[in-house]
């Protein structure tokens, strides 16, 4: 599906790498093949868009590399198929292993497997944001409002500005 989208090859290849590292946790998870993986939950129609056009958005934008702060993965727990999980579920855990996490205000699940992908699969670091000269910024704001919490993931695009 991927190699006939009518998108650039940089977000095929980001896309497909994506979703290969999302199957090699969950065939870690389960204990099976990755090519035996059913993408359940993680299938649906809104991950496989939300994977594709945020490849695609990096292609567009020029982005050669991604880099990501600490990730806030919410707490308490989530119903799935395999009944209730702790937050983060496996394969949010898995997919998030060597990153630096944080688990900060309402007792949800902030960061998904689909999110946890994207920055498993291209986050090339993770830390405080680096030194670089800003070219613009954005935020994408979730679907659920928090009376103390911002529900939202910003996005800063900049050029390094690191001396050597």
């Amino acid at each position: 599906m991927i190699d006939n989208a009518s998108i650039p090859d940089a977000a095929k290849w980001a896309a497909s790498a994506v979703f290969d590292r999302l199957a090699e946790a969950e065939a870690e998870i389960h204990g099976v093949a990755k090519e035996k993986v059913h993408f359940h939950e993680v299938g649906a129609v809104d991950s496989i868009c939300d994977i594709v056009a945020s490849c695609h958005a990096l292609a567009l934008l020029g982005i050669d590399q991604v880099q990501n702060s600490a990730i806030n993965t919410g707490g308490g727990t989530i119903s799935s198929e395999h009944g209730l999980l702790p937050v983060p579920g496996p394969a949010t855990a898995k997919l998030l292993a060597g990153k630096p996490i944080y688990a900060r205000g309402p007792s949800v699940e902030l960061t998904t497997p689909t999110g946890a992908a994207i920055l498993s699969a291209l986050s090339v670091a993770s830390g405080p944001v680096p030194s670089m000269s800003l070219r613009c910024s954005g935020f994408g704001a979730g679907q659920r409002d928090f009376p103390d919490h911002a529900n939202v993931l910003r996005v800063l695009i900049g050029e390094s500005s690191e001396t050597e």
